[in-house]
């Protein structure tokens, strides 16, 4: 569990905010490390975490992607799904009053319409893709580069995993932290600058990376 800065920062004499970033994991798998990183190789697999992210300040519960309850050609362990792995932690999915998805992949998105009380933020040309799992009656806003979502919560365009694929920034007034999605999947990534391999557009991809 993660806060941001530990500490409260002021603004115009009021105390601001402090957000936790509480990643929330539910499965876990492997993926063929030429998925994971460009020029991976084939035969070598490396191990994920099928994870969410519960971002929580004084009056809000805002969630970083849906998760899933079926991964079909996946062999999994250790799989409860999201719901079970918030209620775990003691947190219902009625209670969640927002959720971003960073993308319309199927891992990332499946159980949108479990959190009937939120409004559900996604990138427009996403929002296309994946509109067969929203429910009709849903509170659902789209965005075309960026969108603030809550003071220090803000969802930005990248567009290198898919075509609307965005990451999740959440700041204080010293430090920004990314939640990537699937942007980048492991540090190996960063040190060596390179972008994964599951990458609709590299270009965008590695200039994210770097």
């Amino acid at each position: 569990q993660y806060s941001l800065s530990g500490t409260k920062c002021r603004k115009g004499g009021i105390e601001g905010r402090m957000i936790e970033i509480i990643p929330v994991n539910y499965g876990k798998s492997v993926l063929p490390e030429s998925m994971v990183f460009e020029n991976g190789s084939e035969g070598k697999y490396r191990p994920i975490l099928f994870r969410i992210f519960l971002l929580k300040n004084e009056n809000r519960l805002v969630l970083v992607d849906a998760g899933c309850v079926t991964m079909p050609g996946f062999d999994m362990k250790e799989f409860i799904g999201p719901i079970k792995a918030l209620q775990n932690i003691g947190v219902s999915p009625d209670e969640i009053t927002d959720v971003i998805i960073t993308h319309s992949h199927h891992d990332h998105i499946e159980c949108v319409n479990c959190f009937k009380n939120a409004v559900i933020y996604i990138q427009k040309d996403e929002y296309e893709e994946g509109r067969d799992y929203f429910d009709e009656d849903m509170n659902i806003l789209t965005f075309d580069e960026e969108m603030e979502i809550s003071d220090g919560i803000r969802a930005v365009k990248i567009g290198g995993h898919s075509k609307g694929s965005s990451i999740v920034e959440v700041a204080d007034d010293r430090k920004t932290y990314i939640i990537a999605g699937d942007e980048c999947y492991v540090k190996e990534c960063l040190d060596k600058q390179i972008p994964t391999g599951a990458s609709y557009n590299p270009e965008k991809s590695r200039s994210f990376i770097q």
